[in-house]
């Protein structure tokens, strides 16, 4: 057993690798600076110990290995001292290779935009099929309890993300996985911290092309233009494409136009219909990938479609998070425009002319270089009103924006000022979601206990 410090270990990847690590046996033990739920709860519930903070005194001498997550940079003072002491470190992705990959199929889920649900109906679908699968979703799934297991079968499916590794490693993530099967869902411009366009993201996508064999399968959004680029570059591996086009391999036929209903059809044959509690043209895709990919390591489907009735998604994915005074409130991790928009359409499709009141924290990085400023405030247009938590390093002109949605829109500058801008805004029958890829100081449940107490 070894002594392992990760340091990172709040973050979503970071910590489904210390649940992966502990059920290795481990001794696992890490920092963080941001710590909060759902991860912070796994953590605690793990029994894994946290040091706030990072410190030059924060990883033991006697540690064996740290593992670095890819939100520390030179200059951290943790970082220093590791690498001062001559202590041994590897990044998350490069461990997850090297100590839990070899001899699994891996099934890698790519993309701008679902990774996290996708990879989860994923494992759901195998899971029904009786496979067993390990994974690693950047969320804790619902029906799992957890982000990451090891599961006892030959099938490990990974959210397979493009942002780069560490400090010592700007390669993307998903390039360490070498999967058997590859899902590339959608890509857009994104993590403008780090890629300088689209051109850029392409590139690294065509990298995790290259690692995929050609006894496996890739599975593609046959809709996606930038992808079919992506795969113009050089593709070796039978690619299997998904949409709503029937010429497609693989297309889905809306039954409800919430998207909680549809008919996969695989090849001209119609597979089945898959009733969920899901909402949204997008989860429909999620859903869809998810199907061929499975059938790509020979589930078959008839079998496990049913069981998607029963599935419940991902924390922070329009979850319920309860209801008061006829005031259903959400929280949702949507953090890019489309994200957005895509979410505010399936709620829209499900609670028709009802109100949507939208509490938003931009927060992402490519939100705080402004690189989405424009595109947010059309993202925004389902919405009838919407409070922005306006910090004030945020980079974006907030007025222009407020100036440009549809509806009603404020900006405020800290959490309480905004909780008390929504108890003035929300009334019976709205549902109000909270977005934000962050801890958002917790005003999810504060705003639903404000409303409780009346």
């Amino acid at each position: 057993m070894s002594k392992i410090h990760i340091l990172g270990i709040a973050g979503t990847f970071m910590g489904g690798v210390a649940a992966l690590a502990r059920e290795l046996g481990h001794e696992v033990h890490g920092s963080d600076q941001a710590i909060y739920p759902p991860m912070s709860t796994q953590l605690e519930q793990l029994g894994i110990a946290l040091d706030p903070g990072y410190r030059a005194t924060s990883v033991a001498a006697n540690c064996d290995e740290v593992i670095v997550g890819n939100a520390l940079s030179r200059g951290n003072p943790a970082v220093e001292a590791v690498l001062d002491a001559g202590q041994r470190y590897i990044s998350g992705a490069q461990w997850l290779s090297e100590q839990v990959l070899p001899g699994r199929d891996t099934l890698a889920v790519a993309g701008t935009h679902g990774k996290t649900t996708t990879t989860t109906i994923l494992t759901w679908l195998l899971q029904a099929a009786g496979r067993e699968p390990g994974f690693l979703i950047g969320g804790v799934a619902e029906d799992f309890g957890v982000s990451a297991r090891l599961g006892g079968g030959r099938e490990f499916v990974v959210e397979a993300d493009e942002y780069d590794t560490a400090f010592f490693d700007k390669r993307s993530k998903f390039v360490h996985y070498r999967p058997l099967v590859a899902i590339l869902n959608n890509l857009e411009y994104d993590h403008a911290d780090i890629f300088p366009d689209v051109a850029a993201i392409q590139r690294q996508f065509h990298h995790l092309v290259r690692t995929v064999p050609a006894r496996g399968r890739l599975i593609v959004n046959g809709e996606d233009a930038y992808l079919a680029q992506v795969l113009a570059m050089g593709c070796w591996t039978p690619v299997e494409r998904f949409g709503f086009d029937p010429s497609l391999e693989w297309h889905a036929e809306l039954v409800n136009a919430d998207g909680s209903a549809f008919v996969v059809h695989h090849r001209g044959t119609r597979i089945g219909e898959v009733r969920w509690p899901l909402l949204g043209r997008h989860n429909v895709l999620n859903g869809l990938a998810a199907l061929a990919a499975a059938h790509a390591v020979g589930v078959e489907l008839g079998t496990v479609i049913p069981a998607l009735a029963r599935f419940r998604s991902v924390k922070r994915r329009l979850e319920v998070i309860g209801q008061a005074q006829d005031i259903t409130v959400y929280d949702d991790f949507a953090h890019h425009p489309t994200a957005i928009h895509t979410t505010l359409e399936g709620l829209r499709a499900k609670v028709g002319a009802a109100r949507i009141v939208v509490a938003m924290e931009p927060r992402s990085n490519s939100m705080r270089l402004g690189a989405h400023a424009e595109a947010l405030a059309p993202s925004l247009d389902l919405a009838d009103a919407v409070v922005f938590l306006h910090r004030p390093e945020l980079a974006w002109d907030a007025a222009g924006v407020i100036a440009a949605v549809r509806g009603q829109a404020h900006a405020v500058p800290d959490t309480d000022a905004l909780l008390a801008r929504l108890g003035g805004i929300a009334a019976p029958g709205d549902h109000v979601v909270f977005m934000s890829n962050g801890g958002f100081d917790g005003a999810p449940r504060r705003f639903l206990a404000q409303l409780q107490q009346g």
